[in-house]
């Protein structure tokens, strides 16, 4: 059985709330359940639209989706996404140059998947410790990976916000899929980087392993991004497999 909390909030800085989440315990088509978060990006009001528009897209493609195959799901649905968004910013001027990244998890039973495109974040915390699922699609992200920056550098460098995949930018969106094995008793964190950069790992790992309620950890994880600065919208979506 598995309980989520789902919450966001328009940080200390921003005038809009670009950020969005979605998480359904039930079944959502032939998925057992479904959690998303999206951070929209674009001018005016460009960027809000992006995320909720998509994370709306993917839900009802998956919906209608008549595979059961979880990978083959949200492929698929994700993809219809990126599509109907890149239309709506062909077609609507104020649209222009919008789009959204995006991650989402469905557990069923011990087999989960996780499907990213830019750099909102899966983490895993267990008994264990916390470690980051998903793999971010941006410019200094590269850079670690090629062993050009370390990750303490990454955190302060100056182009940390320059993502390379989003939805919407492009006709054909490219995701990376991530199957892994989810644990009894592990909580799953989905969040944009207005948390991830606030926040660091290890503090993440604390506030979430605490023996406190789903919703509890999410307030104490968004008050803890403020107290931090707040400098971009926080969205939290946590999942628990009990």
């Amino acid at each position: 059985m598995h309980t989520s909390v789902a919450m966001t909030d328009i940080g200390r800085r921003r005038k809009v709330n670009q950020d969005y989440v979605y998480a359904s315990d039930q079944p959502v088509g032939n998925l057992p359940n479904l959690y998303i978060v999206a951070d929209g990006m674009g001018g005016h009001r460009a960027g809000d639209l992006a995320s909720s528009y998509a994370v709306e897209k993917v839900v009802e493609a998956v919906e209608r989706c008549a595979d059961v195959r979880p990978a083959l799901i949200l492929n698929k649905a994700i993809r219809y996404a990126n599509y109907s968004l890149y239309q709506m910013a062909m077609e609507n001027e104020a649209c222009q140059g919008m789009g959204t990244t995006l991650v989402a998890l469905s557990i069923d039973g011990q087999e989960a998947l996780a499907v990213n495109i830019g750099d909102s974040r899966l983490y895993e915390v267990t008994s264990r410790g916390i470690r980051q699922i998903s793999e971010d699609h941006s410019l200094v992200a590269e850079l670690v990976r090629k062993g050009e920056l370390t990750p303490q550098e990454a955190r302060r460098h100056p182009d940390k916000n320059i993502i390379t995949r989003a939805l919407g930018i492009q006709d054909e969106a490219e995701v990376d899929l991530f199957p892994f094995h989810a644990e009894r008793g592990g909580r799953y964190l989905l969040c944009s980087d207005g948390l991830s950069n606030m926040v660091e790992d290890t503090e993440l790992c604390r506030l979430i392993q605490k023996d406190r309620t789903l919703y509890e950890v999410g307030a104490r994880l968004i008050l803890e991004a403020n107290k931090n600065g707040g400098t971009d919208n926080i969205a939290v979506v946590l999942v628990e497999i009990e």
